[in-house]
């Protein structure tokens, strides 16, 4: 990011994306989660990303596969939420954590970390949504992360893959906190949203 102060230049962003069953938090659940660590100035420093075993190994609900494109076959034989959670909770440590509608991710990894007994460090959230449409008052644009990604030109390969969503919002971020006029970790704390610890 240019033109950023020192305080800034030196924070550590974890961009994160999930995808889920669906939409609602009492019957879905989480699928995958994608996780991108960078610093204020824009150097990358971990990148990770992983499906999600359902705690019912026969049954379970993927919800819309011609979306997301997961199907039951790979979370089958994908690593178990706690184990997952414990790598995630690794990468947020210490970080900011940032999120393309952070409540929906926030929700969804808490729910999942307290089924699975891992903390998640988690106070506090900048949501690049709430970002962007801060500067659109007047609602006229969309604000959806391909439209986000089309008008920064940031490009996104693979649409509603947690990896690949998480890469692009980290790539949005500094055009939105640079259109804000957010430059210092002052200026940050007023678009943060509290969430209390995961």
């Amino acid at each position: 990011m240019a033109n950023v102060s020192s305080d800034l230049a030196s924070t550590t962003f974890a961009i994160v994306d999930v995808e889920t069953s669906g939409l609602s938090i009492r019957r879905d659940h989480l699928l995958q989660v994608g996780v991108v660590v960078v610093t204020g100035d824009g150097r990358p420093v971990d990148r990770y990303a992983s499906l999600v075993r359902p705690r019912s190994r026969w049954w379970f609900r993927v919800g819309p596969r011609h979306i997301h494109g997961i199907s039951r076959r790979q979370l089958r034989r994908a690593p178990a939420a706690a184990d997952v959670l414990v790598e995630v909770a690794r990468r947020l440590d210490g970080a900011q954590f940032v999120a393309h509608n952070a409540p929906f991710d926030i929700a969804f990894l808490a729910k999942a970390a307290r089924r699975a007994n891992v903390a998640l460090p988690v106070d506090t959230a900048v949501c690049t949504l709430q970002l962007s449409r801060r500067l659109d008052p007047d609602r006229q644009l969309s604000h959806r992360l391909g439209e986000l990604c089309r008008r920064y030109g940031v490009e996104l390969v693979r649409p509603h893959d947690a990896m690949a969503d998480a890469d692009a919002t980290a790539a949005i971020l500094p055009h939105l906190l640079a259109a804000a006029g957010i430059t210092s970790t002052d200026q940050l704390a007023g678009v943060r949203q509290p969430v209390g610890r995961a």
